[in-house]
């Protein structure tokens, strides 16, 4: 794997949550395997007709805040998401090396930023689960944005709240959606200016999600 960001001019990493700091095997799960059999006990239909009307359900909704939403869920499927979720809690789990690449950061100074369209429930019961919470100087929900990462006009609004230099800083995570929060989607640590689609190209690095030899890397081991 070869590194190109220049840490010196860095100040701000901006991370993504799901499938980049934390693995998917609770949102895999939870969608593909236990919404679809709850759902099948509650409308009383066959697992395999209840797997494709959710996943027809999710399909419309796709790259939108409903997508991340679990009230929406709630009233969609008839059922209770959030409850749902604390079902299989213990199935969240942070990739390795994580903790040691934010401690790197700290030391190193530089301003950690969570930016997630996870619900700000989701993200509560991740955070409670994982303990990360202290790791960042600021904690970024775009449902209080009103906007998710997949809209380029999430990126503006940020720098409204979060003054980020899109020439210089970098963001790593999923650079696309998916119903199971993660399959198939490429994640990268790359300059702002790129992700967010400002005029110049920044800084780019290669896979980061579930990559513990970037993260090792990265913490200096």
């Amino acid at each position: 794997m070869t590194m190109r960001l220049i840490w010196s001019r860095i100040q701000t990493v901006l991370l993504d949550m799901d499938g980049t700091l934390l693995d998917l095997r609770f949102d895999n799960h939870f969608w593909r395997e236990l919404v679809p059999v709850r759902y099948a006990e509650r409308h009383g239909l066959p697992l395999a007709r209840a797997r494709a009307e959710v996943a027809a359900r999710t399909r419309l909704v796709e790259g939108t805040l409903a997508w991340y939403c679990l009230d929406h869920w709630s009233r969609e499927l008839a059922l209770d998401i959030a409850t749902l979720k604390r079902e299989i809690a213990h199935l969240i789990a942070v990739h390795p090396h994580v903790v040691e690449f934010l401690n790197a950061l700290r030391a190193a100074g530089k301003r950690v930023v969570l930016v997630t369209n996870a619900h700000p429930r989701s993200l509560a019961l991740k955070m409670e689960k994982t303990r990360l919470a202290g790791h960042f100087d600021v904690i970024v929900c775009a449902h209080d944005l009103g906007l998710v990462k997949e809209q380029p006009e999430f990126w503006p609004r940020l720098r409204e709240v979060e003054p980020f230099e899109p020439d210089d800083d970098a963001i790593g995570g999923r650079q696309s959606g998916d119903p199971a929060h993660g399959a198939g989607a490429r994640d990268r640590l790359s300059g702002v200016g790129a992700a967010a689609g400002f005029r110049r190209p920044a800084q780019t690095v290669g896979r980061v999600s579930g990559d513990s030899r970037f993260f090792r890397a990265a913490a200096g081991q």
